[in-house]
C-alpha cells in the first residue's frame, strides 16, 4: 500500500479531528502530496496540501484558516489538522500522490489542485460532523 489514509470519525460541529496519511517514502520524498475529499453526487475537491518541493501548503478557500496540512519527513506521514469543523464539511477524505509535479511545476511555484493530477491514490476515510 502507497498511501494510507486514517483518522476519520463522527465528531460535533465545532470540534477537532487530525487525520493521517502514511505514503512510501518514494511518494513521499518526491511527489506532490494531496488531501482531497468527497461527497455524495459531488465531484472529488481539494482541501490542502504541499508541490514536490514542499515550498509551502496551499488550501482551499472553504477550510483555509480552520484546516492545517504538515508532515513528519521521519514517519512518511501527512497530517490534516481539522478544527472547528462544520456539517458541511463531512465527506470521505482521500490522501493523493502526484507524480508529475516535479516535471510540470520545477520551481514549485504553485500547488496542484486538480484531481486528474494526481495519479496515486489512498483509500478514503470518512468524516462526519453533526451539526
Amino acid at each position: 500500500v502507497q498511501l494510507q489514509a486514517s483518522g476519520g470519525g463522527l465528531v460535533q460541529a465545532g470540534d477537532s479531528l487530525t487525520l493521517s496519511c502514511a505514503a512510501s517514502e518514494q511518494l513521499f520524498s518526491n511527489y506532490a502530496l494531496g488531501w482531497f475529499r468527497q461527497t455524495p453526487g459531488k465531484e472529488r475537491e481539494f482541501v490542502a496540501g504541499f508541490n514536490w518541493r514542499r515550498s509551502y501548503p496551499y488550501y482551499a478557500d472553504p477550510v483555509r484558516g480552520r484546516f492545517t496540512v504538515s508532515k513528519d519527513d521521519a514517519k512518511n506521514t501527512m497530517y490534516l489538522q481539522m478544527s472547528t469543523l462544520k456539517p458541511e464539511d463531512s465527506g470521505v477524505y482521500y490522501c493523493a500522490a502526484n507524480s508529475q509535479d516535479s516535471r510540470h511545476n520545477p520551481l514549485g511555484l504553485v500547488v496542484p489542485t486538480a484531481n486528474y493530477e494526481y495519479d496515486y491514490w489512498g483509500q478514503g476515510t470518512q468524516v462526519t460532523v453533526s451539526s
